[in-house]
């Protein structure tokens, strides 16, 4: 039996092309489908049609028809299927309606008239599985990103549904906000048999948990949904572990950590690394020295005494969990935020990206958007504009509205408007959310150019792949304190959230290095 049907499915945003082509697929009751593609394939677009989202929230053309629990889509407005399809969008800023997080996870148990015991209940419930009971008297808007998903999530998980559709749903978490979710979505679909639509770009968790996966190319089907393992053996995006496998030569490669240290135990011999790796402790002079850094929120200590040097030619990975003071550091070192305490000398040229990109998109077209920023700064500079669409991959979206591409492509479009002005510093807070393999790739390529040219990077980040792969150098807060600084290597290797490779085959962080290695030998 499905749960959720698509029949002949075609979509267009209004005044634009086809976001979906002809989409037929079966969900059937009680799995947990993983879907896949790059940014701007239709995923997004594919989910919000599962409970009517899709078109009677955003009009456009729309054909075929979708069917959730037996209810067409077609004749059923999202509130008449909330009961059955919980939603979680991309981004979890939309979806709070009530100033107070206990009240936001209970609105909906309200609309679907809860007597006020199973209210109490639930919510509790919820508040307890994802970790979040501590914030349920504060309001949305005050807390990280990643405490704001958490909080979405509780307020789709509140209301028992039949179907779970998430979309990017650990996009901002931490290592262990996503285990968290994840464990609560597994055990959802465990007990009660919930079923689950999910789209995701970081892999590593949400793979093991799929039974099945499906991929989008162009708002159509190109792989057909098949075995979690199977779709994903030759996909670009997959998780490091079975990209590791993959140059191993391992068979089935493998989706999880666990599955790959049985392969490399079994291994005859081991790559080594090389004997002249660069040193990447190595660094130019000090372009950014804060000391002492407090700051209070709302009247809640948010950092304390903090120190941070910041070299030319270094990219610096902010890491720690949801609350721990990274964005607020971002903001003070980049000016947007006074300290309480402290001070910093001296102050290079920065520019700071959020994490929600929309706060920047204004313009028209992408090239506007990107061109604007020099003319503000009283400057022009076409070479300059070329040279970040393509380091970003935006060329053949230079004439899109920004507010028209997905949650990736927004976010490349507003790393290139704000790096285009050539600023020293570059704070980039969560830069690969909603982010496919490709994009994390030239992001990276991109971020190394600008610290070999003489500039720095600070990104704040629970990707501890994205810091593997880049990093130079990498600080850990906790409770707004710096509890561990260092090279990226010696700061991740001490990790229980390492990175993928590293825990398969120490001392390599990545794929890339031990493709090398292979070479080498």
């Amino acid at each position: 039996m499905s749960a959720i049907s698509y029949a002949g499915v075609s979509f267009g945003y209004p005044d634009g092309p086809l976001a979906l082509d002809d989409v037929n697929l079966e969900v059937p009751a009680g799995e947990i489908l993983l879907v896949i593609g790059s940014s701007g394939s239709g995923k997004s677009t594919l989910l919000r049609a599962a409970n009517g989202l899709v078109p009677h929230s955003t009009g456009g053309r729309f054909g075929g028809d979708v069917v959730a629990f037996g209810r067409s889509t077609r004749t059923h407005r999202p509130r008449e299927l909330a009961d059955v399809v919980g939603f979680v969008h991309q981004d979890p800023e939309a979806q709070f309606v009530v100033d107070r997080v206990e009240a936001d996870v209970a609105f909906v148990l309200e609309n679907l008239g809860l007597p006020e015991a199973a209210m109490r209940r639930r919510v509790e419930e919820v508040l307890d599985a994802l970790g979040i009971a501590h914030l349920r008297d504060r309001n949305p808007a005050t807390l990280s990103g990643g405490e704001r998903q958490r909080c979405a999530i509780a307020g789709a998980l509140a209301a028992a549904p039949d179907a779970l559709v998430l979309d990017e749903p650990t996009s901002q978490l931490d290592p262990q906000g996503a285990e968290d979710v994840f464990a609560a979505v597994g055990r959802l679909n465990a007990d009660l048999g919930t079923t689950v639509l999910l789209a995701e770009h970081r892999l590593e968790r949400a793979a093991p948990l799929a039974d099945r996966a499906v991929t989008l190319s162009g708002g159509r089907i190109t792989t057909a949904p098949g075995p979690t393992g199977a779709v994903l053996a030759d996909y670009p995006g997959a998780p490091s572990v079975t990209r590791l496998g993959r140059v191993l030569g391992w068979d089935p490669p493998p989706l999880t950590v666990r599955a790959g240290r049985t392969f490399a135990a079994a291994m005859d011999r081991h790559p080594e690394p090389s004997a002249d790796a660069p040193d990447p402790a190595t660094r130019g002079e000090v372009m950014l020295r804060a000391q002492g850094i407090g700051v209070a929120l709302d009247r809640r200590p948010v950092l304390h005494e903090i120190d941070v040097e910041i070299h030319r030619g270094e990219v610096v990975a902010l890491l720690g969990r949801n609350g721990a003071g990274k964005s607020t550091l971002l903001r003070i070192l980049g000016g947007l935020l006074a300290s309480d305490a402290g001070r910093i000398d001296p102050r290079p040229t920065t520019a700071y990206v959020p994490q929600d990109p929309n706060t920047l998109l204004f313009a028209s077209t992408v090239r506007a958007e990107v061109t604007e920023t020099l003319r503000l700064l009283g400057r022009h500079d076409d070479g300059a504009v070329n040279r970040w669409l393509e380091a970003l991959g935006l060329e053949d979206l230079a004439d899109h509205h920004p507010r028209s591409l997905s949650g990736g492509q927004r976010q490349r479009v507003a790393i290139a408007a704000v790096a285009v002005g050539g600023a020293e510093l570059l704070l980039l807070d969560e830069p690969t959310r909603g982010m496919d393999a490709a994009s994390r790739h030239a992001l990276e390529r991109a971020i190394a150019q600008h610290a070999r040219e003489g500039g720095a990077v600070v990104l704040a980040t629970h990707d501890v792949e994205l810091a593997a792969r880049c990093a130079t150098r990498a600080i850990v807060l906790g409770d707004g304190e710096m509890v561990a600084s260092g090279p990226a290597a010696s700061v991740l290797a001490g990790s229980l959230f390492a990175p993928q490779v590293l825990r398969v085959l120490p001392p390599f962080l990545t794929v890339e290095a031990v493709a090398a290695a292979m070479e080498r030998t």
